[in-house]
């Protein structure tokens, strides 16, 4: 039945580790992997969103990862019910769904089934927002949902314009607020035996450093090449949208010098893996991992498999 599949889940913040501890796990339990998060859904920008490369993905199907055209409408109700599909066909063939990422509201929505109601949308009413949005700023934006939905204000960074807008339109679509949407969303069980795994750091800064180094490793593989090709591109609105595409447009206009570019998104990303940690540290069932509390990477992993095992969601094929 249904509720009887089983999910494991591993969540973080960036460059806290994800990838290697969900390849290390598909191959021990036979899983596949399902990306979670909202900007590796898309082509061309495989760097700078930190997708695997085939080396490191060692065999494990990844799913959800860099199909969708940057310039496409994708909402968290799409993502559900995309994932829902494959964790269904995941499981029908004897596989263990292994849901990856650090996109929470896309993991939230997924584990708790939420139910997402027909609000419609109109262009219109977003244009009017990213009107406001470029001429008063984003915080007077995000001042403005305040007004009518304080709940959901309060979950919401400025940064993420587009969630903010979406909310507005909801709200002035269905008169009826994106929190008391979210309430009424939540009245079926969850289908899934889950077993929820957080990665995170006890020293701040190596989680930091990590992330640095990560920005690093982006530029040595290309990612200046990969966004200049973005800002070219039909597709130019989405990158000057995302962390590590829009902070190189100083650059790539002449404004500023690609070390300050550099800097802003590490800055930028650091400040992502912060709220990252602030939503998943809200959810109880988390059961968090630090790599730097263990003397080596092989003895956390052995720890988790452990965990893993004696939680009972075991339902795969050796």
């Amino acid at each position: 039945m249904q509720q009887n599949i089983p999910l494991l889940v591993i969540a973080g913040p960036t460059a806290s580790g994800k990838t290697g501890l969900s390849v290390q796990l598909a191959r021990r339990f036979g899983a596949e992997v399902i990306s979670a998060d909202s900007m590796q859904i898309y082509q061309g920008m495989a760097i700078g969103t930190a997708q695997p490369t085939l080396e490191e993905r060692q065999g494990v199907p990844h799913h959800l990862m860099g199909f969708l055209q940057p310039g496409e409408q994708f909402s968290v109700a799409d993502y559900v019910a995309l994932a829902r599909e494959k964790i269904a066909d995941i499981h029908r063939r004897g596989r263990l769904p292994l849901l990856v990422g650090g996109t929470g509201l896309y993991i939230s929505s997924l584990i708790d089934n939420i139910t997402f109601a027909e609000t419609g949308s109109s262009q219109q009413i977003r244009e009017k927002y990213q009107a406001i949005a470029a001429r008063e700023g984003n915080a007077h934006v995000l001042g403005l949902l305040r007004r009518v939905d304080p709940a959901t204000a309060d979950t919401l960074h400025e940064n993420n314009i587009g969630r903010v807008i979406r909310a507005l339109e909801i709200y002035e679509l269905t008169g009826v607020p994106m929190s008391r949407h979210r309430e009424l969303s939540r009245q079926n069980p969850s289908p899934y035996r889950l077993c929820y795994l957080g990665l995170d750091y006890r020293e701040r800064q190596t989680l930091y450093g990590r992330i640095n180094l990560r920005v690093e490793q982006m530029v040595a593989a290309g990612l200046l090449e990969e966004a200049k090709a973005l800002f070219r591109s039909p597709w130019s609105t989405t990158a000057s949208q995302a962390i590590g595409y829009k902070e190189l447009l100083p650059y790539f206009q002449g404004s500023d010098t690609l070390e300050n570019c550099l800097e802003q998104i590490k800055m930028q990303s650091r400040r992502y893996a912060k709220r990252q940690l602030t939503w998943f540290r809200r959810d109880s069932r988390v059961q968090w991992f630090f790599p730097d509390e263990w003397e080596s990477g092989a003895a956390m992993l052995e720890n988790i498999i452990d965990y893993i095992e004696k939680s009972g969601i075991m339902c795969y094929t050796e």
